[in-house]
């Protein structure tokens, strides 16, 4: 499916401009400046004068609380939240209950966010002093980061055993 946003003050790569974008299958295509003319062809075309439109947000460390403090907020809802407020990507820290120190943890959160989720997602793996070796086992390319807190922390989180942090 192809979508033409036209005559939007494009907001991108600190300068603004009036111009349109054309995407297609949720990909954006080609950007055009004022005086290009768009593409012709798009199954849906949406006149966006007066309009911004500016690029979305990534957020690296939120906290949705999805598992163990649902009742304050989940991935669901608090993704919503953030789409709303335009932010396209998250990534979640560890400190959940129980804090994401394995991966059976970390697959239930991507099990988890691939059905809830709104926006693109990756989550934190957490170190303690006691499950390096299942840090170890982390794919780096199937998480955002390592989160290692080395002063006050929550759960069994605080890493500070130097054996550990030399490991690392």
């Amino acid at each position: 499916m192809k979508y033409l946003i036209k005559n939007a003050q494009i907001v991108n790569e600190g300068k603004t401009f009036t111009g349109s974008v054309l995407i297609h299958n949720q990909i954006i295509e080609k950007i055009y400046s004022q005086g290009e003319t768009p593409e012709s062809n798009a199954d849906v075309v949406i006149d966006a004068e007066g309009k911004y439109l500016i690029p979305g947000m990534i957020d690296d460390q939120v906290h949705f609380r999805e598992p163990g403090l649902t009742h304050k907020a989940d991935i669901y809802t608090e993704s919503r939240a953030a789409v709303a407020g335009g932010i396209t990507s998250f990534m979640e820290m560890p400190n959940t209950i129980p804090n994401t120190l394995t991966q059976d943890l970390l697959e239930e959160k991507y099990q988890t966010a691939a059905k809830k989720a709104l926006a693109n997602y990756s989550f934190f793996m957490g170190v303690s002093n006691n499950n390096l070796e299942e840090v170890l086992k982390t794919n780096p390319r199937n998480v955002c980061g390592i989160k290692v807190f080395m002063g006050s922390s929550t759960g069994d989180m605080l890493v500070d055993d130097e054996n550990t942090l030399s490991k690392l």
